[in-house]
């Protein structure tokens, strides 16, 4: 079930009235709404992996209790062991295993020693990696002593399936999740309202940037050998917009219509296209997947605290962790390794934590140097996405070959794509919002830049008027993320 659905558009409210004013006064009878709702929710893509994710939460569930019943080493080591092995077995085979048998077999043929392969027609889950990393941060955290198991399956079955942030996250902590599982929650307005705003927000990057985005992106992409350097870095500066709009367009509506629910989750995304370096972006971008790799990966392996291989060895493992678990394609491994190469110079310099103010808080405006590192930050991000979108090596370095030609500085032949500068005019509006709105949650969070209500009502009015006018209405488009 997308958010940009009728279905989407029924079901919501069905659930909402449900919870509130049905069950409002009894917890558990909300929490188990909660897991039918969800359940009904994935299901509706494809009923047959409900059955993955009852069985993930129930493995985990189980471990979970038994790791804290026992304080034999060996035994809890075993334990998170066989966690972490059915977890990432599950996501080893349905994510992995044509993309290693393919160069299994690319490697014995490439020494002379061509053997048979027997590919699998296998359907990759959506949401997989997103649901697997929570489970699994549930018990390591227990494996580490950080966290007690909970004993209510339906309140752990709520935590691992929350419909609004199950497909494609954020990928929450069991320590800031689970717990709100247990309150009892009371509706609060003032939370429900900032809920709706953030879900219209996310609806607007997603309908109105993202998908029109998408439109010129993959005509561009997909048709990359007709066309001359000017009008190659257009389709990746569109790319650019649609990845962002598209993803932090969901996390957008999973956090707001999280709070519709009393909920708070995790904010996802902090406006990373206005950083001034690339530590400052990884610390803006999918925030849910860089603190868990953080944490669960790059401290365990020493982080900075090591001799400078170490440090750059660290860097590595985390950035191409990070590429590989976007996809099982060789073009993610290096998008993975090019960001490692912007990051190590800055940790080598000791400038990784320069920035951790938003940019211009200072009440002094934006001076030109921050405005020259922006700008700067952004082209290296837009030349890492090319990477990204590619559909393999060959051509991504095609791509980035015929981008770079004497035709580079020309102004693109907008004649070729109706609507585009019309777009671009829609993404300067995006982006004023998003820049006046950086200090908050989200880019209309509370629209203080607006002094009056009658015209922040008005620019709500006209999101809604974007969204009916340069909507799509006759394709849903997917979010891209539901393919990681």
């Amino acid at each position: 079930m997308l958010f940009n659905s009728l279905d989407f558009a029924v079901f919501l409210p069905v659930v909402f009235i449900l919870y509130w004013f049905v069950l409002g006064k009894n917890l558990k009878s909300q929490n188990l709404l909660i897991v039918v709702s969800s359940y009904l929710f994935y299901g509706w893509w494809d009923w047959r992996f409900l059955a993955l994710i009852a069985f993930s939460t129930l493995v985990d569930f189980l471990v979970g209790i038994q790791l804290a019943s026992t304080k034999d080493s060996v035994r809890r080591k075993c334990l998170l062991i066989l966690s972490l092995l059915i977890n990432i077995g599950l996501l080893g085979f349905f994510k992995y295993y044509n993309f290693f048998l393919d160069n299994f077999v690319d490697a014995f043929t490439f020494m002379g020693m061509p053997i048979k392969e027997n590919t699998l027609n296998i359907i990759l889950p959506v949401g997989i990696s997103f649901y697997t990393f929570q489970t699994m941060s549930y018990s390591i955290d227990i494996y580490r002593k950080k966290l007690e198991p909970t004993k209510d399956l339906v309140a752990f079955s709520a935590f691992v399936s929350f419909f609004p942030q199950l497909v494609a996250g954020p990928i929450e902590r069991a320590s800031n999740l689970l717990p709100q599982f247990y309150q009892k929650r009371n509706f609060d307005y003032s939370q429900a309202t900032d809920g709706l705003r953030q879900v219209l927000w996310g609806l607007f990057k997603k309908i109105v940037i993202a998908d029109n985005c998408a439109e010129f992106a993959n005509t561009i992409f997909n048709n990359s050998a007709q066309y001359e350097g000017s009008t190659l870095l257009l389709g990746a500066l569109f790319f650019t917009f649609q990845i962002y709009g598209d993803f932090s367009g969901y996390s957008d509506i999973a956090i707001g219509t999280s709070r519709l629910f009393g909920f708070s989750l995790m904010q996802n995304f902090a406006f990373p296209y206005f950083s001034r370096n690339m530590a400052e972006f990884w610390r803006r971008w999918h925030i849910s997947l860089s603190t868990w790799f953080r944490d669960y990966v790059y401290i365990p392996l020493g982080g900075s605290k090591g001799n400078t291989l170490q440090q750059i060895r660290n860097i590595f493992i985390i950035f191409l962790l990070s590429g590989f678990w976007h996809g099982a394609n060789w073009t993610f491994i290096v998008w993975g390794a090019l960001n490692a190469i912007y990051f190590i110079p800055l940790l080598l310099m000791g400038k990784n934590r320069k920035h951790l103010a938003t940019v211009a808080s200072d009440g002094e405006g934006l001076s030109l140097k921050e405005l020259l590192a922006m700008i700067g930050t952004f082209s290296l991000t837009v030349f890492s996405w090319i990477f990204f979108r590619a559909e393999n090596m060959a051509h991504a370095l095609s791509y980035i070959s015929r981008m770079f030609s004497n035709k580079l500085v020309q102004s693109p032949d907008f004649s070729q794509f109706p609507g585009a500068i019309t777009l671009l005019v829609l993404i300067a509006g995006f982006l004023w919002v998003e820049w006046k709105g950086r200090h908050g949650q989200f880019g209309i969070a509370g629209l203080k830049f607006i002094p009056r209500k009658a015209y922040r009502w008005s620019m709500y009015l006209l999101i809604i008027l974007a969204i009916d006018i340069f909507g799509n209405t006759s394709e849903q488009i997917e979010f891209i993320y539901f393919q990681f």
